[in-house]
């Protein structure tokens, strides 16, 4: 496994498009100057030392060596030594609902952005537990598998968005099917699945599929997020959202049916709003759960490898160095491309 100690290698790595953009300008400028000159068939007759494909090679190979350089700079990693770490914690599965419907602004500053900064804060309550990401709508499949690496977690759920998915609806139950697959096989630990959805459910079969989940040791626990009220839903290209007859289109939370499932999965329905009050009964309730030992694969010990970096840069440079931007004379009488017409 192969990290890189220094993150801002990706700004670094922005050089390169806006050097290709530079020589593609370049390139197309010369073209229009040697037209200028003349006939373009009499210019190379002129120019027979001239080699189109040297320059170009050349310059592929600097682009090649800078690519190599930066990531050299960025102190290349890799893991030596794996360790297993034995580790008191639970395992949690977040089922994001990420329909249309969670663009929604009656939790500000919508559903969905409430609900990803709810998951990021629970994150940063973990210790010694594991956490995996799910993604529904019409559809659901696995976002992240169960892992206890925070940070990749957190990454992952930044990339989350309605776009993920084109079928749209609420499909509950295919989220904790899904879920409920995507433990680890120990026994004797925690296990929880935490829906975030406002209780849309267009599909059916939630309170069954939270039933098998618990028959399984695994508690299910509702977030239902937004106003029992209802509220419009906002188009990115402004205005809201309406139905066939013209008239807007308003999405309530469904507490009722939050409710039957939480309950159907021996878990809790909690009402997320603009206070911080859903987060702290969360917190609360996976506190009870039972820990167990969670077998955690860490890499303890990391080697730098800049210097195979180092020497694919000097072998990239020599070549680069060797290439003349003409044709060696010495070397036209071979055709190592092309069949010589006698």
């Amino acid at each position: 496994m192969i990290r890189f100690e220094d993150p801002t290698y990706l700004w670094f790595l922005c050089i390169i498009p806006a050097l290709l953009l530079w020589q593609g300008i370049a390139w197309k400028q010369r073209k229009t100057k040697l037209k200028r000159l003349g006939d373009i068939a009499l210019i190379k007759q002129l120019s027979p030392n001239y080699s189109k494909l040297r320059p170009n090679l050349k310059f592929w190979l600097l682009c090649a060596a800078l690519f190599i350089l930066i990531l050299m700079l960025a102190r290349p990693q890799m893991g030596t030594k794996i360790s297993h770490e034995k580790r008191q914690g639970i395992e949690t599965i977040i089922a994001l609902d990420i329909s249309n419907s969670m663009i929604a602004e009656d939790v500000v500053p919508s559903r969905l952005a409430k609900s990803k900064l709810l998951i990021e804060n629970l994150v940063d309550h973990f210790n010694n537990d594991k956490i995996g990401l799910v993604v529904f709508a019409g559809d659901a499949f696995v976002q992240l598998p169960i892992t206890s690496d925070y940070v990749s977690a957190k990454m992952f759920l930044q990339n989350i968005d309605p776009s993920l998915i084109a079928t749209q609806g609420t499909d509950i139950a295919e989220a904790i099917k899904i879920s409920t697959n995507s433990f680890s096989q120990q026994s004797n630990i925690g296990k929880a699945i935490i829906v975030i959805t406002d209780g849309e459910d267009h599909e059916g079969g939630a309170t069954e599929a939270a039933k098998a989940a618990h028959q399984k040791g695994i508690n299910v626990f509702i977030l239902g997020i937004g106003d029992p009220k209802g509220a419009p839903i906002p188009l990115r290209e402004g205005g809201y959202l309406k139905d066939n007859a013209g008239n807007t289109v308003m999405t309530a939370l469904n507490e009722t049916m939050c409710r039957q499932i939480a309950e159907a999965g021996s878990g809790t329905y909690i009402h997320v709003d603009n206070t911080s009050d859903a987060q702290e009964k969360l917190n609360s309730e996976l506190t009870k759960l039972q820990t167990g030992e969670t077998d955690s694969v860490i890499y303890s010990q990391y080697a730098e490898q800049f210097q195979a970096f180092g020497i694919i840069l000097l072998i990239l440079l020599i070549i680069d160095v060797c290439i003349l931007n003409a044709k060696n004379r010495h070397l036209k009488s071979y055709h190592l491309f092309k069949r010589e017409h006698k």
